[in-house]
This record gives C-alpha cells, sequence and structure tokens, in this order.
C-alpha cells in the first residue's frame, strides 16, 4: 500500500494548493497557469497531447482470471455470482464442482505461452499506434506484483510473472508503439467497497485504501501514456477523489507531459470530464462531435474477453471493422480495436489475423488516417459509405464499397488546380463537375492485381474549393 507524504499530497492536494497560493502575495499569470487543480474546470482545461488525436488507431487487451472460463464474457464473476444469469450457472453446476470459487480459477491463468515480444510484433503489424493493456478489471485481480493487493496478482497466484511490467517492456523495446493502462476503479465484491456503498459513499477506505494507491503506482511504475478509467458508475468522481488524483497525474506524474485520459472518473463525470470522451462501449456517435472522443470496440460482437465457444459469425469481418474505422475518424474520433488474449497467454489466430491485415491495409492508405483531421462534411450526400478527413489542404474520401466506371461524389467541389487519384495506385483520375454539384470520378478499370488493397479505397483530392 502506498501511504505517507505521497498519499497525503495526493488527498489533500486542494488543501495543499490553498495554503501556497495565499503564501504567494502576486503570483504571476504563468505560475497560475503551470499547475492543475483538483476540481474540473481546471482539469478539463488542459489540451489534449497532440500525439493521440494524430494516432487514429490503438488496440485494447482484455486479460484477467476471467480468460480462464472464458464462457459469456470477461464480466464473468458477476453473471454466475452477482446476476446469477441461469445459462453461466448452469455452466458452473455442469462443469465445477459444488464448492467452486471464482479464486480457483486463478491457478489455471497459467500464460504458458505469454511471449510479450511476440504480442508487441503482432501489435507493431497491425498499424496501431497506441496500446491498452487491462491491468485490473472489476474482479479486482492485478496483473502486476502490487502490494495493495497482496495475495491477488499475477506474481503471487496463476503466471507467477509481471504480466504488465513484461508487456510494456517489449512495446516500448520492440516498437514505436505507446503503452497505456487500463484500471477498474471499483471490484464487484471487494468488502471494503461493499462498506462504502451500504453507507451511500460518505465514507473512502476501499478509494483510500487501494484505488488511489493503485493508480499511483501503476502510473509511477509502468509510466503509462494512456490512463483508461473505468468502473466509475456506481459513484460520483468526489468519492473516487479522480480530479485529485488527475490534478498530481498532470502536475506530478513521471508522464505528466505526454499522458492521456479518458472520461470515466466518476458517475458525473463520464462523456463530460476528463480527457478524451468514452460515453459508452462502442461509442460511434456518426455525427462530428465537439471533443475528442474514442470509440472502444471489440472484435468479438458479444465480449472483451476471450470466449472458447464463439463462433466464426461472432468476429467482425475486415468490412466491417473499416467501416467502424472510417466513421469514427470522419467525426473526430480514435478507434480502440479490442482482443481478448486466451488463458495460457496466446493471441487467437483470428484476432492475429485481424491486426496483421488492418495493417497491410494501413500500410497502402495511412496517408490518408494519421495525423488527418474532420473535414468540412462526414459523410457523402451522394454516394453512402464514403467519409471524409483532410490534412493540411489534401481531402481524402475513405471509399467502403468499389464503384463501377464512375463514382459521384456531392460533397467535394472542383477548381483548376483539383487533382484526383487513388492512394496505393499512381497516376490521376479523370473526372467531370456533376449537375447539382459535387464531382464525377470516371474509374478506369484496374486489374485485380493492381488494385492497392482488398477493402475500403482512399481517393485523393487536391485543390479542392475551401
Amino acid at each position: 500500500m502506498i501511504s505517507g507524504p505521497k498519499m497525503k499530497r495526493l488527498l489533500e492536494g486542494s488543501l495543499l494548493l490553498t495554503f501556497v497560493c495565499l503564501c504567494v502575495a502576486t503570483p504571476t499569470a504563468k505560475d497560475k497557469l503551470s499547475r492543475y487543480e483538483p476540481n474540473w474546470a481546471s482539469i478539463d482545461s488542459r489540451p489534449l497531447p497532440a500525439w493521440y488525436d494524430e494516432a487514429k488507431l490503438g488496440i485494447f487487451v482484455h486479460w484477467g482470471i476471467f480468460s480462464v472460463p472464458s464462457f459469456g464474457s470477461e464480466w464473468f464473476w458477476w453473471l454466475w455470482q452477482g446476476q446469477k444469469v441461469p445459462d453461466v450457472v448452469a455452466f458452473m453446476k455442469d462443469n465445477y464442482r459444488p464448492d467452486w470459487t471464482y479464486a480457483d480459477f486463478a491457478r489455471d491463468f497459467t500464460a504458458e505461452f505469454f511471449d510479450p515480444v511476440q504480442w508487441a510484433n503482432i501489435f507493431n503489424a497491425s498499424g496501431a499506434q497506441y496500446v491498452v493493456l487491462v491491468s485490473k478489471h472489476h474482479e479486482g485481480f492485478c496483473n502486476w506484483p502490487t502490494n495493495v493487493s497482496f495475495n491477488w496478482n499475477s506474481q503471487m497466484l496463476g503466471p507467477n510473472r509481471d504480466l504488465v511490467g513484461e508487456l510494456a517492456a517489449a512495446v516500448r523495446g520492440n516498437s514505436k508503439i505507446r503503452f497505456g493502462l487500463y484500471h477498474s476503479l471499483f471490484e464487484w465484491f471487494h468488502p471494503l467497497y461493499l462498506q462504502d456503498k451500504a453507507n451511500n459513499f460518505s465514507t473512502s477506505r476501499f478509494v483510500d485504501e487501494k484505488t488511489i494507491p493503485e493508480l499511483i503506482e501503476i502510473s509511477e511504475k509502468y509510466k503509462p501514456e494512456v490512463i483508461w478509467s473505468d468502473g466509475d458508475w456506481e459513484a460520483p468522481s468526489s468519492y473516487w477523489k479522480s480530479a485529485e488524483y488527475l490534478a498530481w497525474l498532470y502536475n506530478d506524474s513521471p508522464t505528466k507531459d505526454t499522458v492521456v485520459t479518458n472520461d470515466r472518473w466518476g458517475s458525473d463525470a463520464t462523456c463530460h470530464h476528463g480527457g478524451f470522451l468514452t460515453c459508452m462501449d462502442r461509442y460511434n456517435p456518426g455525427t462530428l462531435q465537439p471533443r475528442k472522443f474514442e470509440n472502444a470496440m471489440t472484435i468479438d460482437k458479444k465480449s472483451w474477453g476471450f470466449r472458447r465457444n464463439a463462433d466464426l459469425a461472432a468476429y467482425l469481418n475486415m468490412e466491417e471493422i473499416l467501416a467502424t474505422f472510417a466513421e469514427t475518424i470522419s467525426c473526430g474520433g480514435n478507434m480502440l480495436i479490442n482482443v481478448g488474449p486466451t488463458k495460457y497467454g496466446m493471441i487467437s489466430a483470428i484476432y492475429e489475423e485481424r491486426f496483421r491485415q488492418l495493417g497491410s491495409w494501413l500500410s497502402v492508405n495511412g496517408e490518408g488516417i494519421y495525423s488527418t483531421r474532420p473535414w468540412t462534411s462526414q459523410n457523402d450526400t451522394v454516394t453512402q459509405g464514403v467519409w471524409y478527413v483532410q490534412k493540411d489542404s489534401n481531402v481524402y474520401a475513405i471509399v467502403l464499397n468499389w464503384p463501377e466506371a464512375v463514382l459521384q461524389l456531392g460533397a467535394p467541389k472542383a477548381t483548376a488546380a483539383t487533382t484526383v487519384s487513388l492512394l496505393g495506385y499512381e497516376g490521376n483520375f479523370s473526372y467531370q463537375d456533376r449537375a447539382g454539384g459535387g464531382i464525377n470520378i470516371e474509374i478506369p478499370p484496374i486489374p485485380i492485381n493492381k488494385m492497392p488493397c482488398e477493402w475500403a479505397w482512399i481517393f485523393k483530392f487536391t485543390g479542392l474549393q475551401s
């Protein structure tokens, strides 16, 4: 457990800041702006580090004790003993002895095939620019050797390894991908949390003795550049001391200048406060958003964790993934695409295939993805399945369905200086002004072996009307 001066500095941050301000007679503007205060107005004023918006694509990794039963979802414990979902209860009755506990699954969280360098290479091949590993989900099991939960972590049970530390080192040592961590504020069945909840969150022993110490520990030990918070919905941010932690993170942590955070810091904060907005799982609003958002989504349509009984139809194909990606970035978001590894530490072949296919596509089309920003139009008014972004003075149309003979677009307006090209294909395309506005692009017959990619083609426009 983290205690002493460090904990006191965090939890009493607002009092300390007040004291400092009273002692300085005439603070300069620089002094006032140099530190963030533990309140939402100050926290929300922090500019989002530029790298995050430029990245566009990240990988989410859900791995924990829930990977052992690998049935239902990563919420298995709650589905079994909290909600008591009939098919989950029947699964346990049919396959495990009557006195089996959730903790008994830990011995089978073996991770014997976990090769963090192999994982890093797969992530790198995907074209993703950051990865977010679950350090602790709502089950409370910590994937690092924490002093806060000494008997319920991956060093003491299961793998007997520092999973967070090994992956952090491999990602940083074998790629330029930024490393981040997911952390659940609450735990379904932790007695201190249940006590605080019973007290209507008027007490905060769970936060003071577990949540905040864990957040400080992972921030200092692993230096994540993404802190992805979750498990916030039952209590307000004042209970979680979220603003106090974020003020420390932005002012004094090892990654204070580059770290990004999401919005899940309390029932009053989600979709309102923090860094980028997530609002809900698989958040894909389809319209331009005033603030940066992230679409955290899954390849397995039903679960974030690995499921042994998932069939092929449960997995998104590349057309579906790229359609989601195009819509997300056109409206100003990033996409965080999830993988659920197995209990023995493998990224199963279907996930690896999707990641490598995505990376192959980005190797051709990255110019129209990375560091782009939303254009004046997000999607086309004439042809469906066309999404726009821009970079500098160039506009890119992500076309989900290959056009036959002519691509009719209503949004771009040509000038005498306009050129139209296809990323990954040599030469420019002929076009005419479209009656009623827009542009008609002539699509020449292209042999299959000359097509730049298999799905979702990006047309580049220069010299359009502004």
